[in-house]
């Protein structure tokens, strides 16, 4: 059975766990690009400021959808040790992952934020949402991203994910989650629509966001 008809569906899911309780000035990040809409609905509901966080998972090189790590803005950088391991990736092999998401990174950054400032996020809670997580690395990039940036608390927000990744999510304050899964295969498998989310569609979320915070 598919939980969620949509990403917005899936925010709107996840806004209803998080609704009833005193966030202050808190902030909603979104991962780009899946993790936009989402976060989007959440901001909406919660009457609170959205801003991306552009992270970018390092996929095997034999089986790009799975993370052996991953690396943010701010030089945050997470390894899965034992999915390097066990993926045989070499040195050279990782290395080279490595450079190309830096490069698609620094891109983003410049494609998404359009040359405006990051939302400040000292001594502010952040609410990190993306549309799921399979390994967590990219979560826990972007956590410590957003700790770098001087969140004093950080809540981790997902529609779905495995139970065993949340029980070890100790670099978020706060995980939130709709699907916790004993037994978990991806993360389009609980979606009716998990078509990708475009460029052009991150960025008009961003812009209709500064626009209503104006």
């Amino acid at each position: 059975m598919r939980s969620f008809e949509n990403r917005r569906d899936a925010g709107r899911q996840l806004a209803a766990l998080l609704q009833g309780r005193e966030w202050g000035d808190a902030v909603v990040l979104g991962l780009p690009r899946g993790g936009l809409p989402v976060a989007d609905e959440v901001a909406r509901e919660l009457g609170a400021p959205l801003d991306v966080l552009i992270v970018r998972k390092l996929g095997l090189p034999r089986q790009p959808e799975l993370a052996m790590g991953a690396i943010g803005e701010q030089g945050a950088r997470v390894v899965n040790d034992d999915v390097v391991r066990t993926g045989g990736v070499t040195d050279d092999e990782f290395a080279a992952v490595e450079r190309r998401e830096e490069g698609e990174l620094d891109a983003r950054v410049r494609r998404f934020r359009g040359g405006r400032a990051p939302l400040p996020l000292t001594g502010r809670t952040a609410i990190v949402g993306d549309d799921g997580l399979a390994t967590g690395a990219t979560a826990r990039v972007a956590c410590q991203g957003a700790r770098a940036r001087g969140a004093s608390r950080v809540v981790l927000a997902v529609p779905v994910a495995p139970a065993e990744v949340l029980a070890t999510a100790t670099w978020a304050d706060e995980v939130v989650c709709v699907e916790r899964l004993e037994w978990f295969m991806a993360v389009g498998l609980h979606y009716l629509d998990f078509r990708q989310t475009t460029d052009a569609e991150v960025a008009e979320i961003l812009e209709a966001a500064q626009h209503d915070a104006q």
